[in-house]
C-alpha cells in the first residue's frame, strides 16, 4: 500500500471566489492529498462564519505565526504580498496569487532575498499561462529572446485601477487598453494579468520591463477569456498559443485556473529558498 503524504498544514489568505474554492477542496480532498486547513483569513472575517469552522477563521493576519502553517498561500490583493510576503516567508512556503505583485522591482527583490535568507520557496502559480515551464526552461538555457503575453476579456471581466474602460458599451467589439512592458500593466489591472505576471517570472531573463502584455476588452468574450502567448527563440524559434478558458460575465478569474491552481498548491511541498514557478 502506498505510503500517505506527510501532512502539510496550509493557510488561506483571501476568500474571494478562490479562495473559497480552495477552502471547500482543502476540506474535501485534503486529507487524501496530505493537506490540512490551519487557518483562513479574509478582510472581512463575517464572511466565514458560514463556511470556515470557528477555529480556523484568523481574525488578525499578524497573529497567523501563531497557527504553524507549512505553506501560506495568498488569494486576495498585492498589497498583502507587499505588507506581509517577507513575514510570511520568515515562517512558511508562500504561494502568491498575486504575482503582479512583483512587478515592483523592490519588492521582488525583497522577497527573493527573503526566500534565500530563510530557505523558504516562493512559489508562482503558471494559473493561466499555457507552457510555463517550457518557457522557463528556454530561458535558463538563454535562448528566450522574446516573449508576449496577449488577455482578451470581457469588460465586465476587467478591474481596472485607472479610467480606462468605464464608457464601454455591449457591441462595441474589441479595443486595446495597453499594449508594452508587463511591468507597466501590473500596476493598472493587478487582478487581470497575473498570468501576465507568471510570464515575466518564468521568462525572467527578460523580467517585468522586457516581457511584452496586451489588455484587450472585447464584448464579443461573453463565454470565456483568451489568453495568447508568443515565445520567441533563437535561429528563427517561434511558438505561438491560443488558451480559451471558459468564464462567466464578470469573472475574473477563468474556470479552468481553478484547477490549475489547485494542482499548483499539490506541488507546494518545498523546493528551497527561491522563486519556484508551479
Amino acid at each position: 500500500m502506498a505510503q500517505k503524504p506527510a501532512i502539510i498544514q496550509i493557510g488561506i489568505v483571501g476568500f474571494g471566489h478562490l479562495g473559497q474554492f480552495l477552502v471547500e477542496k482543502i476540506q474535501k480532498d485534503g486529507p487524501d492529498m496530505g493537506l490540512n486547513l490551519a487557518f483562513v483569513w479574509n478582510r472581512n472575517s463575517e464572511k466565514l462564519k458560514d463556511s470556515v469552522p470557528a477555529e480556523l477563521i484568523l481574525h488578525s493576519l499578524r497573529e497567523f505565526p501563531q497557527r504553524g502553517a507549512d505553506v501560506i498561500v495568498e488569494v486576495c490583493h498585492p498589497q498583502i504580498v507587499k505588507d506581509f510576503g517577507a513575514q510570511f516567508l520568515s515562517r512558511s512556503h508562500l504561494l502568491v496569487g498575486s504575482p503582479s505583485a512583483l512587478s515592483d522591482p523592490d519588492l521582488n527583490q525583497k522577497l527573493r532575498h527573503a526566500a534565500k535568507h530563510y530557505g523558504r520557496t516562493l512559489y508562482v502559480p503558471s494559473g493561466a499561462l499555457w507552457g510555463g515551464p517550457d518557457i522557463q526552461k528556454l530561458n535558463d538555457c538563454g535562448t528566450l529572446t522574446a516573449l508576449t503575453v496577449r488577455m482578451s476579456k470581457h469588460p465586465s471581466c476587467l478591474r481596472l485601477s485607472k479610467d480606462l474602460l468605464s464608457d464601454w458599451s455591449e457591441g462595441e467589439g474589441r479595443r486595446v487598453l495597453f499594449s508594452g512592458p508587463v511591468a507597466d500593466i501590473c500596476p493598472i489591472a493587478p487582478n487581470n494579468v497575473n498570468t501576465m505576471a507568471a510570464a515575466a517570472i518564468a521568462g525572467s531573463t527578460l523580467g517585468f520591463t522586457g516581457v511584452r502584455g496586451e489588455l484587450v476588452s472585447d464584448t464579443a468574450l461573453t463565454d470565456y477569456h483568451v489568453v495568447e502567448v508568443e515565445v520567441t527563440g533563437v535561429d528563427g524559434f517561434t511558438v505561438k498559443t491560443v488558451r480559451r478558458n471558459p468564464a462567466k460575465l464578470g469573472a475574473v478569474t477563468g474556470n479552468a485556473t481553478y484547477n490549475s491552481f489547485w494542482s499548483s498548491l499539490l506541488l507546494c511541498r518545498g523546493h528551497g529558498g527561491r522563486v519556484y514557478l508551479c
